[in-house]
């Protein structure tokens, strides 16, 4: 049995077969997602890590974007991984689906050229951001890149109104970093090199900010 403090893509109040929609109409998926996929540069050949890939929008983006990527996609949740499968049942050349916690990556040292993440480290408390991190400075090789996409400072009044709702869900204590708009020092703090903003998207549940961080060579 898998255990952490990782309570699922929607929450303690987890309804993974609404998790879709809700994403896709409450958040702009499509719009941050290509935003992401993107600035990350992905080339064919490349390997890629999906960090908390949830069920797999993302990945399957990616292949219709870029083909010929070598995508690995990793999350904790049981029930999102069986929707990805499915949904991601159609590629040519499937993704490898592995079930396993971001604090305790189950790949070697210097692995992926690029690691992508998107509304993961909202999800886990200020140690699980920290040792996730670290583990992502791992597995990536020198001078690979990090891209997160995840709620962050809210850019306004209202932004920040709607973020409550996010924060109620998901508690107080895994979503603080994010009010105060700390993940850029968490990442510095974690070994990642030109750390930056990207690109900053309001939604109906708060601000989502895009960045890039980058592995010394």
């Amino acid at each position: 049995m898998m255990h952490s403090t990782y309570t699922g893509p929607t929450g303690r109040f987890s309804r993974i077969d609404l998790y879709d929609p809700i994403v896709r109409w409450t958040l702009r998926e499509r719009t941050f997602k290509k935003a992401l996929l993107h600035q990350a540069r992905l080339s064919p050949g490349q390997r890629v890590l999906d960090l908390g890939c949830g069920t797999g929008t993302l990945v399957l983006l990616a292949h219709q974007f870029f083909p010929g990527l070598h995508v690995v996609a990793l999350d904790a949740d049981r029930l999102a991984l069986q929707l990805a499968r499915r949904k991601l049942s159609g590629l040519p050349q499937g993704p490898a689906l592995i079930r396993g916690l971001a604090q305790a990556l189950p790949f070697a040292d210097e692995a992926f050229d690029r690691v992508l993440s998107t509304l993961l480290f909202h999800h886990l408390p200020l140690d699980g951001k920290q040792q996730a991190l670290r583990e992502v400075h791992r597995v990536l090789r020198r001078g690979g890149e990090f891209h997160l996409a995840d709620f962050g400072h809210p850019g306004n009044w209202l932004m920040r109104i709607a973020f409550t709702a996010v924060r109620w869900v998901d508690g107080p204590e895994t979503t603080w970093e994010h009010l105060l708009g700390r993940l850029p020092a968490l990442l510095e703090q974690a070994g990642f090199a030109e750390v930056e903003e990207t690109r900053r998207v309001d939604t109906v549940f708060g601000t989502l900010r895009l960045y890039r961080a980058i592995k010394k060579a």
